[in-house]
């Protein structure tokens, strides 16, 4: 696994360097459309409606439509917003596991000690454990800032990114305000069929069946030969230094006195910290994904069909 972030967990003074690993990949076989004359590959073309010629990617911007006007959203208007570029996943509390409703569950990463010593990463997953807690914290990931749980996963510390509260829409079912009469009967039957099917969950008994048959479709073909030649090059972006560790120790009996110390003022702060959380909100719903570079995965070959024999 290649890290796509390093940077530090850090609550109170205590500081936790650690790389990012994305923690879930997918496992479908990437197709491509090709011409069934030739095995020619196709290609879409960005072109323009209203005069119909091909645009090259670096005339091309970014536009939002409102079903009657349209803004057209340039790369400088894009620059001109706040990036976040913090390498810091800040705690800002932690809170009962069983407060997090997976539904606002959005991506899942690992997280790797990136020190000599990897003391205060083992200190804050074993804290964790012990209080039955998730820290939601702040992060900066792809210039957007995001909400997120950090927890235990196994041996390891994770986190996963949150939606905000606006994403995730209401079930608002007018089907489900009827009444509706369940006999006791019927609840009974229904209870020992799920005793029937009672056991514990083992993810590694499913399997993707279509995608194993379509691997076995594929192998098959390439024995018969029924297959064409295909060269591709794929670029690696260089990894980023992470954050350095300070005295763990000293670290934590300073947070601690500053937390009796300032128990009045901490409210504010608490306060001023969701405050920031709303307001990262409403920056990263302006904001707009970077680009996609397209130049990482370029063919560098044709494919060529071979003649029926």
């Amino acid at each position: 696994m290649r890290a796509v972030w390093k940077g530090a967990v850090t609550f109170g003074l205590v500081n936790v360097p650690v790389k990012l690993y994305s923690a879930t990949e997918d496992h479908d076989v990437s197709l491509h459309q090709v011409h069934d004359e030739d095995g020619g590959r196709i290609r879409y073309q960005r072109v323009c409606e209203i005069d119909g010629k091909v645009v090259e990617y670096k005339n091309i911007d970014k536009a939002y439509d409102d079903g009657e006007r349209t803004v057209i959203i340039t790369d400088d208007d894009l620059k001109s917003l706040p990036a976040e570029r913090s390498r810091e996943i800040e705690v800002i509390e932690f809170v009962p596991t069983e407060q997090i409703d997976p539904i606002m569950f959005d991506r899942s990463y690992y997280l790797e000690p990136d020190s000599a010593s990897n003391k205060a990463y083992v200190l804050l997953r074993r804290t964790l454990e012990s209080t039955d807690r998730t820290a939601v914290v702040r992060m900066a990931l792809r210039q957007k800032t995001r909400l997120a749980a950090l927890r235990v996963f196994g041996d390891v510390l994770m986190v996963q990114t949150l939606l905000w509260s606006d994403e995730v829409r209401a079930a608002e079912f007018p089907s489900l305000d009827e009444p509706v009469k369940i006999s006791e009967k019927e609840l009974d039957l229904s209870k020992q069929l799920v005793d029937s099917l009672v056991s514990d969950f083992e993810p590694d008994q499913f399997v993707d069946e279509y995608q194993q048959e379509l691997r076995t479709l594929i192998q098959a073909k390439l024995e018969q030969g029924d297959a064409v030649d295909t060269a591709a090059t794929f670029g690696e972006q260089p990894e980023e230094e992470g954050g350095e560790v300070i005295d763990l120790m000293e670290a934590l009996r300073q947070s601690i006195a500053a937390k009796r110390e300032g128990g009045s003022r901490e409210g504010g702060s608490k306060d001023a910290a969701k405050a920031g959380s709303k307001g990262g909100s409403k920056r990263s719903a302006s904001g707009d994904d970077t680009k996609k570079t397209d130049g990482a995965k370029k063919k560098t070959a044709a494919a060529k069909k071979k003649a029926a024999s």
